[in-house]
């Protein structure tokens, strides 16, 4: 006979899964009486009429004007802040674990300092600067200053993620790498980053996420033409239809994400099943091979189970 029993809670007993039931009894009736004061409020201001929402599905041009350019800057804002924040917040995560005291000083201020900062800060200090202290042209500087004040802000937030993913492995990983001959830097490339990817890549989406997001800080303040920016041109244009405007424009962002989120999903489940098939079986060669000059141990002694001289 097999045990109810949750290795983490008790199961609930009689009393209180009644309990359950009822709270989530009423939680639906709250959120059903929500939608029905929502959907009745929209109606009464004429949000609903099909005329708001017409120009999405029967007219082109919304798309062609409006959507599809911004949802092409979104992307690209969004893309370059991932590829450039994701191996500068490596960096500075392995840097804040090395055993040099300027080294883990330096990235652990930059770091800090640059964690402390909202990310709207940043986008207009950049713009600032872009405007006063170089020739990049007004068209092209709100995506100068969307993108560099993104990759500040979230590869100090990575740089943590990489630090606490990698401690978060056994030290004894380290001590048996070091044990076979590896240098500092093999250690590091051969044996902690590989095993603690799997476990940040959960925290690197949901920051990935976060850049998507924040792209619409650069629309709202420094206009920066991204999908939110495209709400005010469409409403204007078409009849005032704010609230159509800002669901289609939600609605691109979620499927984005969710995007995101299935990509990754997918690359976390091809890493797993990567590592259990091949087992991460180090080979007399590669133990040959990566150790320090001086220190290589022969194939005899391997061999024959006597320690080398």
């Amino acid at each position: 006979m097999t045990s109810s029993r949750s290795t983490l809670y008790d199961a609930p007993g009689p009393r209180a899964r009644r309990q359950n039931l009822l709270l989530t009894a009423v939680f639906l009736v709250a959120l059903a009486a929500l939608l029905w004061w929502v959907v009745g409020s929209l109606s009464d201001k004429g949000q609903l009429a099909w005329a708001k929402w017409q120009p999405f599905f029967t007219d082109p041009r919304v798309w062609e004007t409006y959507l599809l350019p911004a949802l092409k800057n979104t992307l690209i804002a969004a893309a370059l802040a991932m590829v450039i924040a994701l191996p500068l917040g490596a960096l500075f995560g392995i840097a804040r674990l090395s055993e040099h005291r300027w080294a883990r000083w330096t990235a652990g201020t930059v770091v800090e300092f640059f964690r402390a900062i909202p990310v709207l800060i940043l986008m207009l200090f950049a713009n600032a600067a872009y405007s006063e202290f170089t020739e990049v042209s007004p068209d092209t500087r709100p995506l100068y200053a969307v993108v560099t004040g993104l990759v500040l802000y979230n590869a100090a937030v990575l740089a943590e993620i990489v630090r606490a993913g990698i401690l978060a492995l056994p030290q004894g990983q380290t001590d048996a790498a070091k044990a076979i001959g590896m240098r500092k830097n093999q250690v590091m490339r051969y044996v902690l980053l590989p095993q603690s990817v799997t476990a940040m890549l959960p925290a690197i989406v949901s920051q990935l996420v976060v850049i998507v997001k924040d792209t619409a800080l650069g629309g709202a303040l420094l206009g920066f033409s991204e999908l939110l920016a495209s709400v005010r041109p469409m409403s204007a244009n078409y009849g005032a239809n704010t609230i159509a405007c800002f669901t289609v424009v939600a609605v691109l962002f979620v499927l984005l994400n969710i995007a995101l989120t299935s990509f990754a999903g997918w690359l976390e489940g091809r890493l797993r099943r990567g590592k259990r098939s091949t087992g991460a079986v180090v080979t007399a060669d590669a133990v040959e091979e990566l150790a320090t000059p001086g220190e290589h141990l022969g194939h005899d002694d391997l061999d024959d189970g006597r320690s080398p001289p």
